[in-house]
């Protein structure tokens, strides 16, 4: 074994620094977010400024399993709470809707619709097929940069890193939280995505997949 090790010492130094560059790619990623965006969360309603409309990212409905899945049903709750108080007076809802019988966007007006929204509230955005084309699309095609998010806190950091960069001028509300052992899958990715993202940004000078023509939100 020893030997063997030897022999193939450079390709496992290689390996070394490939392993500990996307170790530090992965944290570094991370922190940066984290703190560049902490200024702009809200947990509360009774706290956050009023915008005219609140981007609620899109989400599967059900998990993989057919249940419930939570990270939607919470989204709705925070979408359909800001809307109540005053805080947004219109929600676009933007997601993926790329394949038969995969509709974010009008699961989550069905969801909101339920809970009370007004249809003539609601906006859909079938085109949000990443994070990145959602906050993008809601300036350059919906007209909109000065907007309240509307996801989970971990996806609101990464989606307003993105809006920084992107001039939207955006504050984002933290939807509850979902159990970790629930959502450990889910926040490993979350890394990676990241990293991506960091990315898109700065090398790659990633666009959304569609844009089109301009739709006007509200009055």
């Amino acid at each position: 074994m020893k030997a063997f090790f030897l022999r193939h010492r450079r390709f496992f130094k290689w390996l070394f620094f490939l392993l500990l560059f996307c170790f530090l790619s992965l944290v570094l990623c991370n922190s940066w977010i984290n703190r560049s965006t902490a200024s702009q969360l809200y947990t509360e309603s009774s706290t956050i400024p009023a915008r005219k409309v609140g981007l609620v990212l899109g989400a599967s409905k059900n998990t993989i399993r057919g249940t419930d899945n939570m990270y939607f049903t919470y989204r709705m709750q925070a979408a359909y709470e800001l809307y109540k108080t005053g805080k947004v007076q219109y929600l676009l809802l933007s997601g993926d809707n790329h394949t038969e019988g995969y509709d974010e966007p009008t699961d989550m007006r069905d969801a909101l619709i339920r809970l009370g929204v007004p249809d003539s509230c609601i906006v859909l955005d079938y085109a949000g097929f990443r994070t990145l084309d959602s906050v993008v699309r809601c300036k350059e095609v919906f007209g909109e940069d000065s907007i309240t998010i509307i996801s989970q806190a971990f996806h609101n950091q990464r989606a307003l890193f993105i809006a920084n960069k992107s001039g939207v001028h955006a504050i984002a509300f933290n939807a509850q939280e979902v159990n970790k052992n629930y959502s450990l899958k889910t926040r490993i990715r979350e890394y990676f995505a990241r990293v991506k993202c960091v990315l898109d940004i700065y090398i790659l000078h990633t666009d959304p997949k569609f844009l089109g023509e301009k739709i006007k939100i509200g009055k």
